[in-house]
């Protein structure tokens, strides 16, 4: 067994989001009481846990509380450990076979490349206590993949939430994308995401939250290329493109803080 901690969404260590990735055997794999304490004791908001399938690998996902059904950056995570360590030639793409179907990694300019679903944003009802409890009064209000989806008109209050997460865990699902247009020439959009429901009261950089943010924001900018910024203190930079065939491409660096190569359970 390897475990890893990586960096990902950013090119530096301690910024971007941290996430555990640990090499199984596919026995193990199955073992989800295992998963669920590894995952606890890594104590981040998601560890990634992996075994090799024939050509391809199966790739679970748990937070300290719970197993989830997508996770953007501990997949960067994941296919960066294989790249580097040379389980993975560069020139190939890593098939990851998931809660969420097939998912794709790939090496593109310097960055690796998420090949995941996109996920169309319904407008739902304004929920008051929601608002209340994030502090914001927003100027959409959406339901996107089983999350809520709020746009904010100012950039500055984005910056600046603080919410209740104890009064948000109770909402519905308990998982809230706040969103904004960027002030900011260098990026399209800003986000930040937060997850009480699951035990992640602020994600730092969620991929998965950009399933729903790239077709949203593409079709209300009117392009396919965007820049994302999530402004958690920690901070990630996203380079996202809304592709063909209801996908979108999500791009970043990761960078390994630590490995543990003599683990064994």
């Amino acid at each position: 067994m390897s475990l890893y901690q990586v960096d990902a969404f950013t090119g530096q260590v301690f910024k971007g989001n941290p996430a555990g990735v640990c090499i199984l055997t596919p026995v193990k794999m199955n073992d989800d009481a295992l998963l669920q304490n590894i995952a606890m004791e890594m104590n981040l908001s998601e560890t990634a846990f992996l075994a090799k399938q024939g050509n391809e690998y199966h790739l679970r996902w748990f937070t300290p509380e719970t197993e989830v059904k997508l996770c953007g950056h501990a997949t960067l995570s994941s296919a960066h450990i294989l790249y580097e360590t040379g389980l993975e030639k560069e020139a190939s793409a890593i098939v990851f076979n998931t809660l969420s179907g097939k998912l794709i990694a790939r090496k593109h300019g310097g960055k690796i490349e998420l090949d995941f679903p996109a996920y169309k944003v319904e407008k739902a009802p304004a929920n008051e206590a929601v608002n209340r409890a994030l502090g914001i009064s927003p100027v959409f209000t959406g339901l996107a993949n089983n999350k809520y989806f709020l746009e904010i008109a100012d950039a500055a209050v984005l910056k600046q939430l603080s919410p209740d997460f104890s009064t948000l865990k109770g909402i519905g699902c308990g998982i809230f994308i706040v969103t904004c247009k960027s002030d900011d020439p260098q990026f399209d959009f800003y986000s930040r995401f937060f997850a009480p429901g699951v035990g992640i009261n602020e994600d730092p950089v969620t991929g998965s939250s950009h399933t729903s943010l790239i077709p949203y924001w593409s079709q209300k900018l009117g392009k396919t290329k965007l820049m994302s910024y999530q402004a958690s203190r920690r901070s990630g930079i996203l380079e996202c493109e809304l592709a063909p065939n209801d996908r979108v491409l999500i791009r970043g660096n990761a960078v390994t803080v630590f490995e543990i190569n003599t683990y064994e359970q």
